[in-house]
Protein backbone atom coordinates (compact mmCIF):
# COMPACT_ATOMS: atom_id res chain seq x y z
CA UNK A 1 0.00 0.00 0.00
CA UNK A 2 2.36 2.46 1.39
CA UNK A 3 4.65 1.59 -2.22
CA UNK A 4 1.66 2.19 -4.49
CA UNK A 5 1.51 5.54 -2.67
CA UNK A 6 4.57 6.73 -3.47
CA UNK A 7 4.46 5.82 -7.32
CA UNK A 8 1.31 7.57 -7.09
CA UNK A 9 3.01 10.47 -5.94
CA UNK A 10 6.52 10.48 -7.58
CA UNK A 11 3.44 10.34 -11.33
CA UNK A 12 2.13 13.16 -9.97
CA UNK A 13 5.87 15.06 -9.58
CA UNK A 14 6.85 13.94 -13.10
CA UNK A 15 3.54 14.55 -14.57
CA UNK A 16 3.99 18.63 -12.97
CA UNK A 17 7.70 18.87 -14.07
CA UNK A 18 6.88 18.01 -17.46
CA UNK A 19 3.52 20.20 -17.88
CA UNK A 20 5.77 23.15 -16.18
CA UNK A 21 8.89 22.55 -18.68
CA UNK A 22 6.43 22.22 -21.67
CA UNK A 23 5.15 25.69 -20.59
CA UNK A 24 8.13 27.72 -20.51
CA UNK A 25 9.19 26.19 -23.49
CA UNK A 26 5.84 27.29 -25.27
CA UNK A 27 6.30 30.87 -23.41
CA UNK A 28 10.44 31.18 -24.30
CA UNK A 29 9.69 30.36 -27.54
CA UNK A 30 6.44 33.29 -28.03
CA UNK A 31 8.25 35.57 -26.92
CA UNK A 32 11.69 35.34 -28.41
CA UNK A 33 9.56 35.44 -31.38
CA UNK A 34 8.63 38.92 -30.58
CA UNK A 35 12.20 40.17 -30.62
CA UNK A 36 13.22 42.78 -33.53
CA UNK A 37 15.34 42.03 -35.58
CA UNK A 38 18.76 43.45 -35.50
CA UNK A 39 18.44 44.42 -31.64
CA UNK A 40 19.20 41.40 -29.91
CA UNK A 41 21.55 38.02 -30.98
CA UNK A 42 20.37 34.61 -31.48
CA UNK A 43 19.98 33.92 -27.55
CA UNK A 44 17.48 37.34 -27.16
CA UNK A 45 19.58 38.57 -24.83
CA UNK A 46 20.31 42.94 -25.66
CA UNK A 47 22.70 43.80 -28.24
CA UNK A 48 24.31 42.11 -31.10
CA UNK A 49 26.47 39.11 -30.35
CA UNK A 50 29.83 38.70 -31.56
CA UNK A 51 31.80 35.50 -30.75
CA UNK A 52 33.79 35.50 -27.57
CA UNK A 53 37.90 35.95 -28.64
CA UNK A 54 38.89 35.31 -24.99
CA UNK A 55 40.42 37.48 -22.60
CA UNK A 56 44.02 36.60 -22.44
CA UNK A 57 46.37 39.34 -20.78
CA UNK A 58 49.34 40.33 -23.07
CA UNK A 59 52.42 42.01 -22.03
CA UNK A 60 53.13 45.54 -23.26
CA UNK A 61 54.25 45.18 -26.36
CA UNK A 62 53.00 42.04 -27.39
CA UNK A 63 50.65 41.81 -30.67
CA UNK A 64 47.20 42.25 -30.73
CA UNK A 65 45.13 40.04 -32.62
CA UNK A 66 42.57 41.23 -34.80
CA UNK A 67 39.16 41.91 -33.16
CA UNK A 68 35.84 41.20 -35.38
CA UNK A 69 33.98 44.04 -34.09
CA UNK A 70 35.06 47.72 -34.20
CA UNK A 71 35.49 48.85 -31.64
CA UNK A 72 36.35 45.72 -29.70
CA UNK A 73 34.04 43.32 -27.41
CA UNK A 74 36.46 40.67 -26.59
CA UNK A 75 39.75 39.77 -26.79
CA UNK A 76 43.29 39.38 -25.79
CA UNK A 77 44.75 42.71 -24.44
CA UNK A 78 46.99 44.64 -21.75
CA UNK A 79 45.50 44.82 -18.41
CA UNK A 80 45.29 48.21 -18.19
CA UNK A 81 42.70 50.26 -15.91
CA UNK A 82 40.14 52.84 -16.87
CA UNK A 83 41.26 55.70 -14.38
CA UNK A 84 38.53 58.11 -15.35
CA UNK A 85 35.42 58.51 -17.87
CA UNK A 86 34.19 60.77 -20.18
CA UNK A 87 37.36 60.42 -22.36
CA UNK A 88 38.95 58.69 -25.04
CA UNK A 89 39.40 55.13 -24.41
CA UNK A 90 42.73 52.85 -25.82
CA UNK A 91 41.38 49.11 -27.12
CA UNK A 92 42.95 47.90 -24.00
CA UNK A 93 41.78 49.93 -21.50
CA UNK A 94 37.70 48.91 -23.13
CA UNK A 95 38.71 45.25 -22.95
CA UNK A 96 39.56 45.24 -19.33
CA UNK A 97 36.74 47.26 -18.32
CA UNK A 98 34.45 44.77 -20.45
CA UNK A 99 36.00 41.93 -18.99
CA UNK A 100 35.63 42.94 -15.93
CA UNK A 101 31.87 43.54 -16.68
CA UNK A 102 31.69 47.14 -16.78
CA UNK A 103 29.19 48.42 -19.34
CA UNK A 104 30.87 51.15 -21.81
CA UNK A 105 28.81 54.02 -23.53
CA UNK A 106 30.60 55.83 -26.30
CA UNK A 107 29.59 59.09 -27.93
CA UNK A 108 30.67 61.48 -30.51
CA UNK A 109 30.33 65.12 -28.99
CA UNK A 110 33.17 66.53 -27.06
CA UNK A 111 30.92 66.23 -24.02
CA UNK A 112 28.33 63.55 -23.28
CA UNK A 113 24.67 64.12 -23.86
CA UNK A 114 22.96 65.05 -20.84
CA UNK A 115 20.62 62.65 -21.06
CA UNK A 116 23.21 60.15 -21.34
CA UNK A 117 24.28 61.40 -18.04
CA UNK A 118 20.59 61.04 -16.69
CA UNK A 119 20.68 57.42 -17.92
CA UNK A 120 23.31 56.13 -16.15
CA UNK A 121 22.44 57.89 -13.22
CA UNK A 122 19.12 55.51 -12.74
CA UNK A 123 21.26 52.31 -13.35
CA UNK A 124 24.82 52.95 -11.86
CA UNK A 125 26.70 55.03 -8.77
CA UNK A 126 28.54 57.51 -10.07
CA UNK A 127 31.73 56.37 -11.79
CA UNK A 128 34.90 55.40 -9.67
CA UNK A 129 38.38 54.15 -10.40
CA UNK A 130 37.59 51.53 -7.56
CA UNK A 131 33.79 50.89 -9.22
CA UNK A 132 35.28 50.05 -12.42
CA UNK A 133 37.78 47.78 -10.94
CA UNK A 134 34.90 45.94 -9.85
CA UNK A 135 33.57 45.52 -12.95
CA UNK A 136 29.87 47.72 -11.37
CA UNK A 137 30.69 50.80 -13.33
CA UNK A 138 28.79 52.57 -16.40
CA UNK A 139 32.00 54.26 -18.51
CA UNK A 140 30.84 57.40 -20.85
CA UNK A 141 34.15 57.11 -23.21
CA UNK A 142 34.35 59.84 -25.85
CA UNK A 143 35.03 58.00 -29.39
CA UNK A 144 35.16 60.81 -32.22
CA UNK A 145 33.10 59.85 -35.23
CA UNK A 146 30.62 57.87 -33.80
CA UNK A 147 27.29 58.55 -34.97
CA UNK A 148 24.49 58.49 -32.11
CA UNK A 149 26.14 56.22 -28.77
CA UNK A 150 27.70 52.61 -28.78
CA UNK A 151 26.61 50.50 -25.83
CA UNK A 152 29.50 47.62 -25.32
CA UNK A 153 29.38 44.87 -22.85
CA UNK A 154 31.43 41.15 -23.08
CA UNK A 155 30.98 40.10 -26.59
CA UNK A 156 27.93 42.29 -26.92
CA UNK A 157 27.19 45.48 -28.93
CA UNK A 158 24.16 48.13 -29.41
CA UNK A 159 23.97 51.07 -31.61
CA UNK A 160 21.36 53.73 -30.86
CA UNK A 161 20.60 57.00 -32.10
CA UNK A 162 20.21 58.94 -28.85
CA UNK A 163 19.83 57.90 -24.51
CA UNK A 164 16.17 57.99 -24.77
CA UNK A 165 16.50 54.95 -26.98
CA UNK A 166 14.52 52.53 -23.96
CA UNK A 167 16.78 49.64 -25.48
CA UNK A 168 20.49 51.44 -24.23
CA UNK A 169 18.62 51.74 -20.61
CA UNK A 170 17.75 47.67 -21.55
CA UNK A 171 21.75 46.59 -22.03
CA UNK A 172 22.87 48.59 -19.83
CA UNK A 173 21.08 47.04 -17.27
CA UNK A 174 21.05 43.53 -18.17
CA UNK A 175 25.23 43.25 -18.92
CA UNK A 176 26.31 45.46 -15.92
CA UNK A 177 28.16 43.09 -13.89
CA UNK A 178 28.52 40.40 -16.49
CA UNK A 179 31.99 40.51 -18.04
CA UNK A 180 34.24 37.21 -19.87
CA UNK A 181 32.97 34.19 -18.47
CA UNK A 182 34.51 32.67 -15.45
CA UNK A 183 34.75 36.23 -13.75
Amino acid sequence: MRLNRALEWAAIVVASLAVSFGLIALLSGFFASRDAPGVSGPSGLPGIAFRDLGDAHLQPGQPHQRYDSSPPTSGAHVVAPVPADRARLSDDQLLEALELGNVVVMYGTPTPPPALEALVGQVAYRFSPALAAAGQAVILARRPGTNGLIGLAWTHMLRVASPSDPLLKQFTQYWLGRGAPGR
